[in-house]
This record gives structure tokens, sequence and C-alpha cells, in this order.
């Protein structure tokens, strides 16, 4: 089965809206979640945008390592460190620190 890119941007929407406060997945954790078994790339181009869509927490999608890969698309470069850290997240160095107590596994929780 194919998905096209508007299937693709909302099922990953709705993953991230999902997410709860305090936590964070990451891109792959999302593909693999909605069947995108090697797609954490073609997530990563559904939310370039999705941070300008009110009510998302896009920030709190990171990479597999725990970086902020994403900020540069919160406006100002400390903006995605400063929301996760308003949920008691610490971030040295673009990384959140503790990172696996923080990982929110979106297939473990969706029981997908």
């Amino acid at each position: 089965m194919k998905i096209n890119k508007e299937d693709v941007f909302d099922l990953v929407c709705q993953v991230v809206r999902l997410i709860p406060k305090g936590k964070v997945t990451t891109y792959g954790a999302i593909a693999k979640c909605i069947g995108l078994k090697h797609g954490a790339r073609m997530v990563g181009y559904a939310m370039s945008g999705a941070h300008r869509m009110r009510g998302l927490p896009a920030y709190r999608v990171v990479n597999s390592q725990g970086m902020l890969s994403g900020k540069h698309h919160f406006g100002s470069p400390n903006r995605m460190q400063q929301l996760l850290e308003e949920e008691g997240i610490v971030i040295v160095n673009d990384k959140i620190l503790h990172f696996k107590e923080h990982f929110w596994d979106p297939a473990t929780s969706m029981g997908t």
C-alpha cells in the first residue's frame, strides 16, 4: 500500500498530538508507528512545516540521539529548547539529558 504525502502529514500530526507533556519521540519512532519502517526522513519532511500548526507540540519530536535537530524551524534558535525546558526536560548543547527517560514510543503506547 502506498501512502501519499497528505496522508503521511495527517498521520504524523495525529501521532505528534498524542506525545505526552514532558516526553519526546523521534522521527523514526513515528515512522515505524504509521507503517513507514524506514521513513524517518519522510516524517522529518512532514515535520518541517508542522511547527506552524497551532496546538501541535512539534517541538517534542527529536532525532534518534535526542538532538534538537529541528530547532531551526521554531523562529528563534532557542525556542524549541525553551518549550521543552518548560516541560521539565533538561537540554545541554542541543541534546536532551536522560533521553531514554523522556522517550515516548508511540507504537508501544498506541498498541501498533
